[in-house]
């Protein structure tokens, strides 16, 4: 927390979202709705291929997030606050954005570990920068 300041920003690299990705999050979860499994489905649903499920793109942000070259010494999420306001198709590249909002020290664990919350803006892009998620993710982090 003492290396990062609010407004900062950290960039995720890109992951490539494939077929495999999408049909292996369905065998996960069990959701195996038409679009997300079907091409001809998700044309019939407007969409121009397979899309990949809303939650397979936000747990590939966590998961960019920790692959980014600054680091927060992350506790644990407190939550996330997302909006998917475009479709990711299997074959798009996504990042990440995220901006420091705001910092706040907390209790400390009863392990002596000090703590803060941090509240991170985050914005998710395809390969042709259209803005596919956006919202906030709060953490616990070390301080």
């Amino acid at each position: 927390m003492d290396d990062v300041s609010a407004g900062d920003v950290i960039q995720t690299p890109s992951h490539l979202v494939t077929l495999e990705d999408i049909d292996q999050f369905a065998a996960l979860t069990g959701d195996v709705f038409a679009i997300h499994m079907d091409e001809d489905a998700a044309r019939d649903y407007g969409f121009a291929g397979r899309v990949a499920h809303g939650l397979l793109v936000l747990s590939m942000v966590d998961g960019l997030k920790n692959q980014a070259e600054a680091q927060l010494d992350a506790i644990a999420s407190l939550g996330w606050n997302l909006q998917f306001t475009a479709p990711v198709l299997a074959g798009d590249s996504i990042s990440a954005s995220l901006t420091i909002e705001s910092l706040r020290a907390t209790s400390d664990g009863h392990d002596g570990i000090r703590r803060g919350i941090a509240v991170i803006d985050v914005t998710v892009q395809n390969q042709k920068g259209e803005i596919v998620q956006k919202g906030q993710n709060t953490l616990l982090i070390k301080r």
